[in-house]
């Protein structure tokens, strides 16, 4: 009993002490990529797992890291760095998500677009919004309704939704004509949804 109350405290106490460094800072995220977003006051940067800060607190915004590069605005722009802090992609975007499937959702300020993990444009800005690739589509929004993309940009599930939401087990929840429906991969209502 004494040693399980001893290893116990021993525990704890190392515990605190490894993450001590976290106090110099108002916002600590979990660790991805070998890297944690961290912040203080209105500038953000990166650590590495031991606090040793690796990108330096200069952004004005950040994602966490995803698939290797993390969306951080500076100057009111948004671009990507990789997990060493180099600039991946140049900050031009206004709004910018992270990669999911090797693709991101970025913006010019009016059109939504997709871009691949070379940092070129996969998929145009023709979109009045998109959310991230998730078991192989993409919810966008073209002239005020919802429909799915492929990852080549073609269009798989007709654009007909008020509002449409991302995969998840073959599934997506969907508006369709003011009521949520759950459809598959193919467009084809599963059930009615709450």
């Amino acid at each position: 009993m004494k040693y399980s109350l001893l290893l116990s405290a021993l525990i704890f106490t190392l515990a605190g002490y490894g993450q001590a460094w976290t106090k110099q800072y108002d916002h600590v995220d979990d660790c991805i990529c070998g890297l944690s977003l961290v912040g203080k006051g209105d500038k953000h940067g990166f650590v590495d797992k031991d606090g040793k800060l690796v990108v330096p607190l200069i952004y004005d915004d950040a994602l966490t890291f995803s698939e290797g590069f993390a969306a951080v605005k500076i100057n009111g722009k948004w671009g990507y760095i990789d997990s060493t802090g180099k600039t991946f992609v140049e900050p031009k975007y206004m709004e910018a998500m992270s990669f999911h499937s090797s693709f991101a959702v970025v913006s010019n300020g009016n059109d939504y677009g997709f871009i691949d993990t070379t940092g070129k444009v996969a998929i145009p800005m023709i979109y009045e919004g998109a959310s991230n690739f998730s078991e192989g589509l993409a919810a966008v929004n073209r002239k005020g309704v919802w429909g799915y993309i492929d990852n080549k940009g073609k269009d798989l599930i007709p654009f007909k939704y008020n509002f449409a939401g991302t995969f998840d087990n073959g599934a997506a929840r969907v508006m369709l004509s003011g009521k949520w429906i759950l459809i598959d991969n193919t467009g084809k209502k599963i059930a009615d949804s709450e």
